[in-house]
């Protein structure tokens, strides 16, 4: 079995699809930010595993979901309906086939899936990756897997929206192998957060750039 780390906030609409959609073996792992759209409990509902995490932050949820998981590997995905949990088997498949420590999904954007300006910024937070690390990264992926004693030794401090690219950074230091596989990604179910927003934006870029000094 494989938990899969879901940090959700006020992601009702997509739950549904995303749960139902669940490869077997791979239980989920709802964990609720704060929602007031009822996501927690339709999760519940769902037969998903909520644990609840009051301080605000995706870093915080992702953390809060590693704290709570029990299995050898785990997986993180964005609980928005742009990525097909279907996907994880090939990302876990290649920490379960011990050719890599972490895997991430590279995605492949499907019509207007991708913003440009978010994009751009991916694309130069992947230079910034293979410039300080050597690692040949094309995406900082958001659909991930490692063994949950691998990521809980890298101490990552993080709470916000640096934690994808800390988990990163973090794991080419210790020596970590990493690799990616290609994903779908579409275009997510309601509104982003992140990219969404202007002040999304904003603070993701402040979170990494952070993560970078």
């Amino acid at each position: 079995m494989v938990e899969v780390i879901l940090p959700v906030l006020n992601e009702r609409q997509a739950l549904p699809w995303v749960l139902a959609r669940m490869p077997e073996g791979f239980s989920p792992l709802v964990v609720d930010n704060g929602s007031s759209d009822g996501s927690a409990e339709l999760a519940r509902e769902l037969g998903a595993t909520v644990v609840q995490e009051a301080r605000r932050g995706f870093g915080a949820a992702c953390y809060s979901g590693l704290m709570a998981a029990t299995t050898e590997i785990v997986c993180f995905m964005d609980c928005d309906g742009s990525l097909d949990p279907c996907e994880l088997v090939a990302v876990s498949g290649l920490v379960v086939s011990g050719q890599a420590d972490l895997a991430l999904g590279a995605r492949r954007a499907v019509g207007p899936a991708w913003p440009l300006p978010a994009r751009l910024a991916n694309h130069a937070l992947a230079f910034e990756i293979r410039r300080r690390t050597g690692v040949a990264l094309t995406d900082l992926g958001p659909m991930r897997a490692a063994r949950r004693s691998d990521l809980i030794a890298l101490e990552l401090k993080d709470r916000r929206f640096g934690w994808p690219l800390e988990m990163v950074m973090r794991a080419a230091a210790a020596g970590m192998r990493i690799q990616e596989v290609p994903v779908t990604y579409r275009e997510r179910a309601g509104r982003s957060k992140v990219t969404g927003t202007a002040a999304g934006s904003l603070r993701t870029v402040r979170d990494m750039i952070g993560v970078l000094r």
